[in-house]
């Protein structure tokens, strides 16, 4: 018997979508000196969603915007059962003086966000990094790591596991909760 939950239909996930975007025009006025980054491969969708309302709202041409990889910054990257599945960086930019705002769809133990920000050292020194995760998983974290900007804070026992559904169209996106990460692979 499934126990998948909703946590976010599409109308509330784009309404979180729009408030983000909101937050982020709040604490940054004109974007200037300001790059958004992505991590690859789930953090990339919401990225991809930001950076596109981002654009509509500030009536601006384009916002540096990349994609990074943290397949080999992981600490557990040599720990696998099966062979690495890389992604590719895609940043052609510095981030040397920058306000980068780092993307990713869920903040479990903050593993992910530690790799990323090894990761962005590879591009310079940013001037400030700050973090956004449309679901923040609080009481599971390893890391000393917290979100800037958060869609939703989720709180569920380690077992569960949240999933972000993009879907190809808008408003066909949605986050669930499952009770379990083989309950979601299932699904």
């Amino acid at each position: 018997m499934s126990t998948v939950r909703t946590i976010l239909s599409a109308k509330r996930l784009e309404l979180t979508l729009d408030r983000l975007c909101y937050s982020i025009i709040e604490n940054h006025t004109n974007l200037e000196d300001t790059v958004i980054i992505g991590i690859q491969p789930r953090g990339v969708f919401l990225a991809d969603q930001i950076n596109e309302r981002l654009l509509k709202l500030t009536k601006k041409e384009a916002i540096p915007y990349g994609k990074i990889d943290i397949t080999f910054y992981r600490d557990d990257f040599r720990k696998r059962d099966e062979p690495i599945r890389a992604s590719i960086t895609e940043i052609d930019f510095l981030v040397e003086d920058k306000k980068v705002i780092l993307i990713d769809d869920v903040l479990y133990t903050g593993r992910t966000i530690h790799a990323a920000m090894s990761a962005l050292q590879d591009f310079g020194r940013p001037s400030k990094i700050e973090l956004m995760c449309l679901v923040d998983r609080r009481f599971n974290r390893q890391f000393p790591i917290m979100s800037n900007y958060v869609g939703i804070v989720v709180d569920a026992l380690n077992e569960a596991y949240v999933r972000v559904n993009w879907g190809k169209k808008k408003g066909q996106s949605e986050v669930l909760l499952f009770a379990n990460k083989k309950e979601a692979q299932d699904s």
